[in-house]
């Protein structure tokens, strides 16, 4: 980047583990200016993980805005608040985890 230009500012790197094999990492930046199809300051990634695969994944990427990704599903997401945000990720792992009950849960 050039000088004086704005840089994107991790807020929050994070992997916790739910079981064996399991957990989940959230990745979240402010950047300077709205991510394309995006109409807020944030970039962001949170991912359920299960034995290497992504079974669920909230992200922003540039050019498809917000929205998650569920198996193979892919479906628009309505960005609120981070707060927000974090709270409809978890929901949903908590969701998977209870559909999934093989394996000792850890607390998040």
């Amino acid at each position: 980047m050039g000088r004086g230009m704005a840089k994107a500012e991790l807020v929050r790197r994070a992997r916790y583990f739910l079981r064996d094999g399991v957990f989940i990492e959230m990745l979240i930046w402010r950047v300077p200016s709205a991510v394309r199809g995006s109409r807020h300051s944030f970039k962001y990634s949170l991912a359920l993980i299960v034995e290497g695969q992504c079974v669920l994944r909230y992200d922003n990427e540039a050019g498809k805005g917000d929205h998650r990704h569920f198996d193979a599903e892919e479906t628009p997401y309505v960005f609120t608040s981070m707060d927000a945000l974090i709270a409809d990720f978890r929901a949903d792992v908590k969701g998977w985890l209870d559909d999934n009950p093989e394996g000792e849960d850890r607390e998040p």
